[in-house]
């Protein structure tokens, strides 16, 4: 069985935690931080069921950056 490792980023949204993969546009969520990551690992799994041979852009280096927009 192959191992892989994915970027992800976790963030609080209401009164939910979001997990997202930043290599392949999957997220999910929970009522805590490891829930969600155990919930995105599930859903990755599946993911790859689905879709044996995805196209995986691997994020490296990611940074969380503040972009601030003006509009009306």
């Amino acid at each position: 069985m192959k191992t892989s490792e994915f970027q992800s980023v976790v963030y609080k949204e209401g009164k939910y935690f979001v997990a997202q993969c930043l290599d392949i546009d999957v997220s999910s969520f929970g009522e805590s931080e490891a829930e969600a990551l155990a919930a995105l690992s599930e859903a990755l799994e599946l993911y790859f069921d689905d879709c044996p041979n995805p196209s995986v852009q691997h994020v490296q280096n990611a940074k969380l950056r503040t972009l601030r927009l003006q509009h009306a």
